[in-house]
This record gives structure tokens, sequence and C-alpha cells, in this order.
């Protein structure tokens, strides 16, 4: 049935026939046909502080949730500060849809005011921009953007919306939900070459990335890790695709991997990385595997294979989808040589674990991670930012079969806030933790506006060293006694957070760390925690004392 509308309302219409509930956005006088159009509807609008913040929101509800994440922006200044959202949403394969207001047609390509040419300025970190040029377009534009964002390996749809076109009215006849998106599984020759490998494996493990979430598929990993007794491996920073507690849990692949998980790859003779197209970080600057390996690679994206290996063996198919004919399939491992290489396996991921040489600090970073897993409740959602910092809770946090994790594979800094606050949306009976280093926090600090104004408990712990740590480690390595650009001033978080009425803490000890968090959780309105940490303990493995005695 047909029905007079503006495109801006039409827009509005389909959103909610995709069930959407929250659109983040920066407003902007460019999409202001829009943003009316939403005041009649059930979707919330979260107005943040910066477009930044509503791209990493919108990009972590999609994590959270699987649909599409939404945001929203003006022209070219707010789409400039909105893309490092899209970039991490490209890189992380998450769905999301963005809505970018654009000049008047007619004043296309005159360089009007704020103008740039989205369609060009997105495409490199999109897997579709379209910008409306008829108001007829909208129906068919809506259902494929839904469609390419949640399709084969998900990630971000752009739809540029010049002002003049979303005041237009048409009689529309809006099309149904988006269908759900298909789920290739894997050809009978493909199975049967896929049995022949595992057969004959002696030593075989399962690197496991983001399309296993994506898929639904972590019981059926679980069950195939289990019937095959294979190590499981996780691609980088994703660590909830696989419980840590469980015996054939063999360690994360990422930024500072010991050594012991590095062995672990090395003598596996078959691969079987199942979602991940097998990054940079993952494969350790693709020098992770050797010629002598077979590797079984299955992705739902055929532009991830011979990326970050040579598969044997390359699989276009769902993850859920291949594991569950893998796991009706009667394949026979070797298994008495599988059972100790992976019991090997795991005792060398748990030698990980173990007391580190690092000298004693007043406090230190693993004790934190260790009351961490001890207090926060087994389904609680962990974020994190990039820097130094997550390389304890990468490497010492446990999550369990029910934990979500959110962090970025893009490595974009200011991400840890703005994330807990799209995910705890997302899932709001659920605990949501946000880790920051006092660099990356301050990039989307204002963001705990944005919290406290929707009240949306969330707990951010800022590990405060007052320096941008990662870059200092850097350059003490490659460029000694040449420090330059790292150190940071003073800065009190916990006096932001009490100036925005958000609960907060300073603690400069693991016993007052231990009571804030409890405090923290008791309480349902969020809380700052500032942790203040020493420069000396630059990572995991080293000091920035160890760093310069080397270059002696």
């Amino acid at each position: 049935m047909k029905k007079k509308m503006s495109v801006a309302q039409a827009i509005v219409e389909v959103l909610s026939t995709e069930n959407s509930q929250y659109i983040f956005c920066v407003p902007g006088e460019s999409y202001l046909g829009l943003l009316d159009a939403l005041y009649d509807s059930d979707i919330k609008v979260i107005a943040t502080r910066h477009e930044g913040g509503a791209s990493f929101m919108a990009e972590a509800y999609g994590k959270a949730t699987g649909k599409p994440g939404l945001a929203m922006a003006t022209r070219g200044v707010g789409a400039a500060n909105l893309s490092i959202g899209i970039h991490t949403a490209f890189q992380d394969s998450t769905p999301m849809i963005i809505f970018i207001g654009q000049v008047n047609r007619k004043f296309k390509g005159r360089e009007g005011f704020q103008e740039v040419d989205l369609e060009k300025y997105f495409a490199p970190i999109s897997k579709w921009v379209v910008e409306v040029q008829h108001a007829e377009q909208i129906p068919e534009i809506m259902k494929r953007a839904f469609f390419v964002a949640t399709s084969g390996r998900p990630g971000p749809v752009v739809i540029s919306l010049p002002e003049d076109v979303l005041v237009e009215e048409r009689e529309f006849e809006l099309l149904g939900p988006s269908p759900k998106p298909p789920a290739p599984a894997p050809g009978n020759e493909e199975l049967d070459k896929m049995k022949r490998m595992i057969e004959n494996a002696e030593r075989p493990i399962i690197i496991a990335g983001g399309g296993i979430n994506t898929a639904g598929a972590k019981k059926d990993l679980l069950l195939l890790a289990e019937k095959w007794n294979t190590p499981v491996i996780s691609a980088f920073r994703r660590h909830d695709v696989f419980p840590h507690q469980h015996p054939l849990y063999a360690g994360q692949l990422g930024l500072g991997t010991p050594k012991e998980i590095i062995e672990t790859v090395s003598e596996a003779d078959v691969i079987i990385a199942i979602g991940t197209r097998l990054s940079e970080i993952t494969t350790q600057d693709y020098s992770l595997f050797n010629k002598e390996q077979k590797i079984i690679q299955i992705d739902i994206d055929y532009q991830s294979m011979f990326k970050g290996s040579n598969p044997v063996l390359p699989i276009v198919a769902d993850a859920k989808e291949a594991i569950s004919q893998l796991l009706k399939a009667s394949i026979l491992l070797k298994c008495e040589k599988a059972k100790l290489f992976a019991r090997k396996r795991r005792l060398a991921y748990e030698n990980t674990l173990l007391p580190q040489s690092i000298k004693p600090e007043a406090l230190k970073y693993k004790n934190i991670i260790h009351l961490l897993e001890k207090h926060l409740p087994k389904d609680a959602i962990i974020t994190n930012d990039a820097g130094n910092f997550a390389g304890w809770l990468h490497r010492f946090f446990k999550f369990s079969e029910t934990n979500i994790y959110i962090g970025p594979t893009s490595g974009a800094m200011g991400y840890g806030l703005p994330a807990a606050i799209g995910a705890k949306l997302a899932n709001q009976e659920r605990t949501a933790v946000c880790l920051a280093g006092d660099g990356g926090f301050m990039m989307t600090a204002q963001e705990l506006e944005t919290a406290s104004r929707y009240n949306v408990p969330i707990i951010s712990i800022i590990f405060n060293n007052g320096m941008y740590g990662t870059i200092r480690m850097h350059q003490e390595k490659v460029y000694p006694n040449r420090v330059i650009a790292t150190d940071l001033s003073e800065m009190s978080f916990a006096k932001l957070a009490s100036a925005l009425n958000i609960t907060n803490y300073i603690v400069h000890s693991e016993k007052d760390f231990e009571a804030a968090l409890l405090q923290a959780l008791e309480n349902d309105t969020g809380a700052v925690i500032e942790i203040m940490m020493e420069k000396e303990q630059i990572s995991v493995t080293t000091t920035l004392s160890d760093l310069k005695q080397k270059q002696h």
C-alpha cells in the first residue's frame, strides 16, 4: 500500500520496520529533516559530544547485537569526524549504517559549504557508499543497505543525503524487513578434502576469529573442539569466542604474544582458521606460518583469502554452517596424539599466566586484572581502548562463555568509553566496564557527559601514567634517549567525573581499587575509577629501565 510522506519520514519508517532502537549523532543542519522525522518515532536519538564518539557507540552496538549500528552526521566536517568509527567497523567486520547530510543537489560540485565528495571519501573504508539522487530510490536503497551491512563479512554502509532530497514528498510503497543474510555451507567436495586432511593430522589447532560471534557459533565451536580434542587459539581481540577456563583453550594471537603460544602454532601440522581473515596482528606481521603446515581457512568472504596466509584449502562459508557440517561428519583423528598435543599446549598457555620476571611495582596491572576477574559478573561486557595497558587484560583475564568482549582490532584510540556506552544500551541488564589509558580516554572523555545525560551507567577504569605509553615504549626501543611528544601533563579524570556528577575514585593501591570496584558494582549510576600508575611498568614483559639498560 502506498503512503505519501517525505524522504526523511520514509527512512524512519524503514528503520522502525527493522526494529532499530537507537541512532547516534551530533545534530547538524544538513539533515534536520531526518532529525525531525525521528521526533515522532520510537527510535531513541542519542546526541553525543563528538561524531567520533557517536560512530564508536554505533559500532559497539553493532558488535553487541549483530544488528547494524546507526549513526548520523552533517556534511564534510561531521563526516570526517565520524570516519574513525566507520574505519573501525570496516576492519572489525561490524554491521553499521551511516546517514550523512549533504549539500543541496543544485550546489553540488561548486565547493559548497562543507562540501565533500562523500562517495569517494568513504569508498575505501565502506562496503557500500551511495548518494541519493532521486527520492524514488529510497525504499530500494534502504533495503539494500541493511542487506549489505549484514551479509557476508559485515561492515559499514554510508548513505549520503542531499538536504533538498530529505524534504521531497512522494507516495512510497515501503518494502518489508530485510531478509536474513545467507549462510553458505561447504560443498561435499570441500568436506571430503577437509576430512582427509584432518584425519591425517597429528597436531591440529583451530584459530577462531570474529566470524564465530557473527554466526552465533560459540557453542558449536566448543563442541567441535571437544569432539576433536583440538586446541583453540583466539584471533586478535576476539577473546570471547572460546571460554578461557576450558582445557582446550591455548591462548590468543595479538600484540606481544608469548612465545609459548607462538610455539603452539609453529608445532601444528594442520591449522583450521575459522571466521578470521588472519590479519597482520593475528599472524605476527604475516610471519606466523611455515611452508610445511597445511592451512584450512573457512571464512564467509572470499576476499579474506590469501591475505595473511596461503591456505591449502580455502572455503567460503558461514562459520556456524561449516562447523555444523564438520560435527556431522565422521572424522576420526589420531586421538591419542591429538590429546597429548592438546594437553601440552594447554600447559604452555597456563605457563604464560605465571608470575613475570618484571620488577615489582607498588601497584601491578596484573593484580588489577585478577581483581576484575574475581568480582565482575560472569556476563559482564568488557570494552577496551587501544594502548599497552590492554596487554594485561589480553594476557591475564580469563573470559567465560557468557562474557562479551568488545575491542577495536583497528587499534583506534578513544574507543573504550563510547564503545561501553553503545554496548550497555544494547544490553542494559549487563554490567559494562571500559578499560582505558589516560591518553586514549582523553580523546573521547567528553562522552562521559553523554553517559550522564542519558543515565547510561558504565564503569570506566583509567590507568593514568601520564604518557602515551605504547609510543614511549617504541621510542625507547628504536630511538633511545630521544623521548619526544609522549609525556602528558597531570590530569584528574576523577575531577572531570565529579563535575558531571558521576561517582569517582582515585586509587593508589590494589586494596583501594578492590574497594572502589565493589562500590561501583553496587550502585547503578556508573563510576570512574582512576588508577595512578607509574611510568616504569611500560608493558607486560618489560620496564623502562630494562629498555634503557639494553641500549648500553
